[in-house]
């Protein structure tokens, strides 16, 4: 389906919407000029239908008022979209802030409601925004949008959704062509794709696919840090960017992580109990996987920093005998691996352009040298290992301020400068 102007098309129009797509925006932006404020009441009504409607509480703390506004001030300082600040008391130039102008948002599929929440801080920042829905998509991003536009008609005309296919590039250059900055969230391969087809001059905001671990060196209360760490893998399945993946251990010793991989089993299990369920294809994908790296194992022997498989009931874990930091199988199946601090380093900033959450269980009294590590290796978020995921409303996004990246800021001399004066 599409959605513009307010309305619903059957994707079969979608040429016809696009025909008339470049004069409604100019139309759109020549008028009259949406109001953040006017967004932000309308966000905050959302949260909170959100909340009452599909039971999402962290929506209406995110959609608050003192949530949005709070962004604004630590994101942008003093000026709102459209206002005007000085650099300088005694300055003869002022700075205002616009709106970058037209955002065309590619959307990722590893989260129900993040395309919609994209489009969110293009109105947030009043920008036009196009959506192009991720093609898993489950129908949730254009539901709580319809309702956004059903609480505040007027931002109808600044939200335009397409389920145009990945592999239609030519629609996608049409899109594209209409927009001052293009927002892609997604792996590699679609990052790439997305900066082939950008006209030049496009600002490309590029939040690609990352990588979340877990750093073990020592423990403050063992038992409910490794609880959490499992319980956080199996509720997000492993499916964010912030989830973890792999499981460092500080330690050279290889007999170590085999038994830290037994023990954590346990854990992965119990919370497996709290979290069921997973797509019986993916879940078979998983086991044939699982049989061919234990076939492996076999025929080649398990050696001295082998792999390790330990399987439990619909989780496993596999230890690892490499340090290096990739993707699990995901939907609580994670690696184990050695990573000591001495190596640690130069491990981590191998794949620093992936890097994002780390969550980091150890001793208090060290706590602060090895946040101060990890954040020199290129992390974005260091966190408790329970709480990798969480959404705060106050934090960064992949280390970036996105609304600083939705905005332009346009010098203006003030009038009547005796510039003769100056000299």
């Amino acid at each position: 389906m599409i959605l513009a102007n307010g309305k619903l098309y059957d994707s079969g129009r979608q040429g016809e919407v696009l025909a008339c797509m470049e004069e409604r925006i100019n139309r759109t932006m020549e008028g009259k000029h949406l109001e953040a404020d006017m967004v932000i009441s309308a966000l905050a009504c959302l949260g909170q239908k959100l909340e009452q409607r599909y039971g999402y509480p962290q929506a209406a703390g995110m959609f608050s008022r003192e949530a949005m506004e709070g962004r604004l001030m630590r994101e942008l300082g003093n000026a709102r979209p459209y206002g005007s600040v000085k650099p300088s008391p005694n300055s003869r130039i002022s700075t205002r802030v616009m709106p970058l102008g037209t955002l065309l948002h590619i959307g990722a599929g590893n989260a129900d409601f993040l395309p919609a929440y994209s489009v969110a801080e293009g109105l947030l920042t009043c920008n036009v925004n196009i959506l192009k829905l991720p093609g898993a998509d489950s129908g949730a991003s254009l539901e709580m949008l319809r309702m956004l536009i059903d609480i505040q008609p007027e931002l109808a005309d600044y939200i335009y959704v397409f389920d145009t296919s990945s592999k239609d590039r030519d629609a996608l250059m049409q899109l594209a062509g209409l927009a001052d900055g293009i927002v892609v969230w997604g792996g590699d391969g679609a990052v790439t794709q997305v900066r082939s087809l950008a006209p030049p001059g496009i600002r490309l905001v590029e939040w690609g696919h990352k990588l979340g671990f877990a750093y073990i060196s020592g423990y403050t209360d063992r038992e409910a840090e490794l609880a959490a760490l499992a319980g956080h893998m199996m509720a997000t399945k492993q499916l964010l960017c912030s989830s973890c993946q792999t499981v460092f251990i500080d330690t050279e010793s290889y007999e170590e992580i085999l038994e830290f991989g037994r023990g954590f089993l346990d854990y992965l299990e119990r919370a497996a109990d709290r979290f069921p369920g997973s797509n019986p294809i993916v879940a078979g994908a998983i086991s044939l996987r699982r049989y061919n790296d234990e076939l492996e194992r076999i025929v080649y022997g398990e050696g001295t920093g082998g792999n390790r498989i330990f399987q439990g009931k619909g989780c496993s874990v596999t230890v690892c005998g490499d340090m290096e930091l990739e993707l699990s199988p995901m939907f609580g199946n994670c690696l184990i691996k050695r990573l000591p601090r001495n190596k640690a380093f130069g491990c981590l900033r191998r794949h620093k352009g992936h890097l994002q959450t780390a969550g980091l269980i150890c001793v208090g009294e060290c706590r602060e040298e090895l946040e101060m590590f990890l954040c020199s290796c290129g992390v974005s978020r260091i966190t408790d290992a329970g709480s990798m995921s969480a959404l705060f409303a106050d934090g960064t996004h992949d280390g970036e301020y996105p609304l600083r990246r939705y905005v332009r800021f346009v010098d203006v001399e003030d009038p009547g400068t005796d510039l003769c004066n100056e000299r």
